[in-house]
């Protein structure tokens, strides 16, 4: 059964429904608000999926969603989260490079704080057990690890991707952004999130290229992925699923 709730203006109606897709069950939140000419789709990480039209319709609704079923599966797909573990302890998963890791917490009472190493197969992470906040000391050295591979397995790719391009940044930096993977300035400065060391080289190679593209577009019209696209084959697909990633 679906639920309605009205919001002060009148305008606007809230249900909660939920639609059969092949073998898939489809929820969604439709949204009625009379002074709209068309129909809308959203997929949001966080809010899931939002119908919103002119009209009061539930079987038209349900008619919409399912049309775009396809394409709302795929996006519902592309919406991935960076995994984040709250309290790391050994058999926790971290995420490097597209992958997940085991972790392995040990002790040492040699180090101050804590340290990280990664081994093919595994991170050891040294933890010296008379630390006041453990888990703040092994994020705070996941951390640095994340700085210190950056400017080893990043950088060198944005260097390959200069001399590709023929695009010159003013300046490479690699900073923790809370809303981006990366950033170019007004000046020309390229930023990257050295938290995008977690993702997979296909996603790092597009937010390089991405913000290379930027210091010639500084928007992001149909000349700015113009640019892209000489560059990056299928970056359609890569800007989806960037897009719908949580830093």
């Amino acid at each position: 059964m679906s639920s309605a709730l009205s919001n002060h203006s009148g305008k606007s109606i809230f249900y909660d429904k939920a639609v059969k897709y092949g073998e898939h069950e489809i929820k969604y939140t439709h949204i009625i608000n009379n002074d709209l000419k068309h129909s809308y789709i959203n997929v949001d990480p966080s809010k899931g999926v939002t119908l919103k039209t002119p009209f009061a319709d539930e079987s038209k609704a349900d008619e919409i969603i399912c049309k775009k079923g396809k394409w709302i599966l795929q996006k519902l797909k592309a919406v991935e989260r960076v995994p984040k573990a709250d309290k790391i302890v050994t058999g926790s998963r971290l995420q490097y490079l597209g992958k997940t890791y085991y972790a392995l917490v040990k002790y040492d009472s040699e180090i101050k704080g804590a340290s990280a190493l990664f081994t093919p197969s595994k991170f050891i992470i040294s933890l010296n057990p008379n630390t006041p906040d453990h888990n703040h000391a092994i994020n705070k050295a996941l951390e640095i690890f994340s700085k210190e591979q950056a400017v080893i397995k990043i950088r060198p790719r944005i260097d390959k991707w200069i001399q590709t391009t023929g695009i010159t940044p003013s300046s490479v930096h690699f900073k923790k952004l809370k809303k981006s993977w990366g950033r170019c300035t007004k000046d020309n400065e390229i930023i990257i999130n050295y938290e995008s060391i977690k993702l997979p080289f296909s996603l790092i190679d597009y937010i390089i290229v991405h913000e290379l593209a930027h210091i010639r577009h500084k928007d992001h019209s149909k000349n700015f992925y113009r640019e892209v696209s000489k560059f990056i084959t299928g970056w359609q697909e890569l800007d989806e699923k960037i897009r719908g990633m949580i830093i």
